[in-house]
C-alpha cells in the first residue's frame, strides 16, 4: 500500500487553505505565499539520521528490505514523503521529524491537516 504524508508552515496570520496548499504546493511544487520558507538542509539530516539502517539510494531515496521504502519531494515551503509498503511505526518516525520543524501532517487521504496543537 502507498500513501503521501505532505507538511508545510503557514505564516502567521494567514487563511488556511489546505487543500490549495496540498495541490499547488505539494503536488505541482509551485510556490505558495502564504507559507514559510523550511530549514531543508536540516530537515533532509534529521531524516540521514533518523532512518540511518536503511539503504539511502540517495538522499531522496529510502528503502529497507521487509519495512518498505519512501521518497521524499520537496521544494523549499513543503516537504513530501511518497511512502510504499510501509510501517506505521516508521511513518510515525517521519511524523515525529516534520513536527520538530513546526510542520503538522496533511493527510491527503481523509483531508485533514493535524494541526491542532499550532496557533492557527
Amino acid at each position: 500500500m502507498s500513501m503521501d504524508l505532505n507538511f508545510w508552515k503557514y505564516k502567521e496570520g494567514v487563511v488556511h487553505d489546505n487543500n490549495k496548499i496540498y495541490e499547488l504546493a505539494c503536488c505541482d511544487g509551485q510556490g505558495v505565499e502564504e507559507l514559510e520558507c523550511l530549514p531543508i538542509d536540516e530537515i533532509f539530516e534529521k531524516i540521514a539520521s533518523v532512518f540511518s539502517d536503511w539503504t539511502a539510494l540517495d538522499k531522496n531515496h529510502y528503502e529497507k528490505e521487509g519495512r518498505g521504502a519512501f521518497e521524499i519531494f520537496t521544494t523549499s515551503q513543503i516537504v513530501r514523503f511518497d511512502c510504499y509498503g510501509m510501517q506505521e511505526a516508521d511513518m510515525n518516525s517521519l511524523m515525529d521529524i516534520l513536527i520538530d520543524f513546526g510542520c503538522p501532517l496533511y493527510d491527503p487521504q481523509i483531508s485533514t491537516r493535524f494541526d491542532s496543537w499550532t496557533d492557527r
